[in-house]
């Protein structure tokens, strides 16, 4: 796994034109409005507003700057106030950009930097058509600019409704003329639109929708793709919606576009958008209210990357995200989060010591994450330390031991497979290559891979994640062998939690889960949190457990070896291992647990498959076996051993705790069980009716309960039917019975009445077969009349 270093110094302003000036500017009370630097790192750009004096301001700060003019811009208040500084492709040098600095009310200065020259202003132009039109939001895409502009209506007295979509996103280029580059014609995306956030990618914008005033509107996505001139409609709880080439500009209306689709995206939840930015991949990085960090691509599909911890998001607590390579940098509240944007896998967690800082462009470095503070700007840097290269022989030795295990476990010769013969012999290629590629990335600190062979080269750029996870591990295990006492805990869970979630990526054979069995008997409590971890077990806002492990970590947990497989020396399978975590730290999640595995396996393999875990033992009485298996058994126990049962809603098991529960006469909660699982089918049904209703012949206890025991009673069961079930279980009297009995506690024929009456009064298939013809209102029909 990738491990960021230490934070460095790499520039205290010095390297900047005039960075005393610069220093000053960051140190100052508060907190600059906007940081900006340019794609090529060169450039450092500084907004302030809202701050008089001095008056609000642009500044440009040169990288190694040799005295050319600076740019500094300021105006007054009363002018409306910037909106974007924005970068533009040049069309016509590869590599070199403009700046386009853009204000609200529509005016846009497009600037160009020249060596030894400086700043040189090319154009001024307007991009609002109308003295009323401001601009709400702008970005810029290659050598195009993108904006979201509000246009009110002539009639400030219109229709709430009309005023709703009063905005137009917009689109235009940068050409080149005859007097240089200029920005050419304004091309309409979409008109009478409601109020869009613009986010360019290097091939989409996206539309992120600003108020959550229309519900309908609130609910998707626009994302445009300029060289096809498509719009595509995406919800991120429904996935992709519609996608619609966009010919001419009449079909670039809002209300047209999602014609069709109305109905659906009225059904459903509104966006639950905190901060969104777009990453180096082309998606869209949005944040919940709730801290759930979530990837937009451009198709229109979603994935889940992180939750970041602190709970629900305060509507002015800043997020800032940024992505550098396939790393996703995360601050939010003094703490920097580095997140594999891969796999979700919290590389490292930092407290920041600053109280403010920004995210600078890295132009060609992926391996390193550039903050800019008010002391200077720090890095940080993904390459191995150098005294780490200490336990790097073993690793390549281990490989060789773990192939001869393996190839001698496939082998069908009894001689022993030693690893000089493995690496002498020209046959096993695999262990050699992954021999020759973990001593490369160990030894080799460059970033080119010198002297390997391009077939190891592509896997290593396949396999560096694994490598650098594996590698970590190593390193780690040395440091729990070196680290004092006090350390030794922390470093045991981190070191538990990587062994658990590295067998659960492998192949789950019986030397692994052996392995797994020690792991959970030596560390129980860092064992639990690692299931929770891999799993990532939690409770949703609703109470219940939700899961988000891969099908493949699923498999390992339901699909390994069975008890009958892995034999009786003392170890039990992983499912088993879980469920004992479950009732020593969580009992009241197993229940939900073994549901959730039960949803997984339906989904999963075919039912009575014996593939499956469900074609040896359910799922459930492997977790009732755990539950016997406890040393001391009380109330708590029998109540888990109901939940159990009733969570698999197979028939047998939820007529197994009926009969428990009428064992232990909990009356309400036995007519609770068969009000619920009565609807499940009507083979289910007939069997708890006819239960309850033999309870109901032997004593008095279910009285109370009859208005709700009758309705369950089944459509075939006739009033012979349930006499002859009443009768059959009549409690034998200890004497020759009396008419008038004093004990009170014998059935009575009113008892059954309503009963009877209520199957009695039921009509009958053939009565229902007719009833139209019953029920007409002349019967027998009239006689016709007669014919002379």
């Amino acid at each position: 796994m990738k491990r960021a270093g230490m934070l460095r110094q790499v520039s205290d302003f010095s390297d900047f034109s005039r960075g005393h000036w610069l220093q000053e500017l960051l140190c100052q009370g508060e907190e600059p409005s906007h940081v900006q630097s340019s794609p090529d790192g060169q450039h450092l750009l500084v907004l302030q507003k809202n701050r008089p004096p001095p008056l609000p301001r642009v500044v440009a700060f040169q990288h190694h700057g040799i005295g050319a003019a600076d740019l500094e811009r300021n105006w007054q208040p009363p002018q409306p106030s910037l909106v974007g500084l924005l970068f533009l492709q040049n069309p016509v040098t590869a590599g070199s950009w403009v700046l386009a600095i853009v204000w609200e009310h529509g005016r846009t200065e497009v600037w160009h930097f020249v060596v030894a020259v400086g700043w040189q202003l090319l154009q001024a132009v307007e991009l609002c058509q109308g003295a009323r039109a401001r601009i709400i939001s702008v970005c810029s895409q290659g050598s195009s600019l993108v904006w979201c502009e509000e246009r009110p209506p002539l009639d400030a007295h219109s229709d709430m409704s009309k005023c709703a979509f009063r905005f137009c996103v917009c689109t235009r280029a940068l050409e080149v003329g005859e007097q240089g580059m200029r920005l050419g014609t304004v091309r309409i995306v979409l008109h009478n639109s409601p109020e869009y956030q613009v986010l360019a990618s290097p091939q989409h914008v996206f539309m992120v929708p600003v108020a959550a005033s229309f519900a309908t509107t609130s609910t998707f996505l626009l994302i445009w793709h300029a060289e096809k001139a498509k719009l595509t409609i995406t919800a991120p709880s429904a996935g992709f919606v519609q996608s619609k080439v966009l010919r001419f500009s009449s079909e670039s209306d809002f209300r047209k576009l999602l014609l069709g689709s109305v109905g659906l995206l009225s059904g459903l939840a509104p966006l639950d958008i905190h901060t969104s930015t777009v990453s180096n991949s082309g998606g869209l990085l949005l944040v919940s209210t709730k801290g759930a960090v979530n990837m937009v691509e451009p198709d229109g599909t979603q994935r889940h990357i992180f939750d970041l911890e602190g709970g629900p998001l305060a509507q002015g607590s800043p997020v800032q995200l940024k992505t550098f390579g396939s790393i996703l940098a995360c601050v939010l509240a003094g703490v920097l989060y580095l997140i594999d944007q891969n796999s979700g896998r919290l590389i490292e967690k930092k407290i920041l010591s600053m109280k403010e800082v920004h995210f600078l462009e890295s132009a060609g470095e992926e391996d390193s994450i550039q903050l800019l503070t008010q002391t200077g700007i720090y890095s940080f840097s993904f390459s191995k330390p150098e005294d780490s290269s200490g336990p790097e022989p073993c690793l390549v030795e281990m490989v060789f031991e773990e192939a001869c295990r393996y190839y001698q476990r496939r082998s069908l010769s009894s001689s022993k497979l030693t690893v000089e013969k493995l690496k002498k012999g020209g046959v096993f290629q695999a262990p050699v290559a992954l021999a020759a590629i973990l001593q490369h990335s160990v030894r080799q600190k460059q970033k080119p891979a010198r002297g390997l062979q391009d077939t190891y080269a592509k896997l290593l750029s396949t396999m560096s994640l694994e490598l650098q996870s594996y590698m970590s591990l190593e390193l780690l295990k040395t440091c729990v062998v070196c680290a004092p006492e006090s350390e030794v805990e922390s470093y045991c869970e981190e070191l538990v939690e990587q062994e658990v979630s590295r067998i659960l990526h492998s192949d789950m054979d019986k030397d692994n889960l052996a392995y797994l069995n020690s792991i959970f008997a030596s560390f129980p409590k860092a064992a639990w949190k690692a299931t929770r971890s891999c799993l990532q077990l939690q409770q949703n806002g609703d109470g219940l457990l939700v899961a988000r492990a891969t099908p493949e970590v699923w498999k390992k947990v339901l699909g390994g070896p069975q008890q009958e497989e892995v034999g009786h020396n003392g170890v039990v399978p992983l499912f088993e291992l879980i469920c004992t975590s479950f009732l020593r730290f969580k009992p009241k999640w197993l229940p939900s647990f073994v549901e959730l595995t039960q949803q997984y396996v339906s989904i999963s393999w075919a039912f009575s498959s014996k593939e499956g875990p469900e074609g040896r033992v359910p799922l459930y009485k492997r977790a009732l076996g755990v539950l016997a298996r406890k040393n001391k058994r009380g109330e708590a126990d029998d109540e888990m051993e109901l939940e159990l049962l009733l969570c698999s809603k197979r028939p047998k098991a939820v007529l197994q705790a009926l009969h428990l529960l009428i064992r232990l006469k909990g009356w309400q909660r036995v007519v609770e069980v068969a009000e619920k699982f009565s609807k499940l089918s009507p083979l289910l049904n007939k069997e708890i009716f006819t239960t309850l209703l033999a309870e109901f012949a032997q004593h008095r206890e279910l009285d109370p309960y009859l208005d709700m025991l009758w309705p369950l009673c089944p459509a075939e069961l006739t009033a012979s039917d349930i006499l002859t079930v009443v009768l059959q279980h009549l409690p034998c009297p200890q004497q020759d019975p009396v008419p008038f009995s004093s004990e009170g506690n014998q059935l009575t024929v009113g008892l059954l009445k309503p009963l009877l009456q209520r199957v009695v009064q039921r009509p009958c298939v053939q009565d229902e077969m007719y009833s139209d013809a019953l029920q007409s209102p002349t019967f027998p029909p009239p006689t016709p009349p007669r014919e002379h």
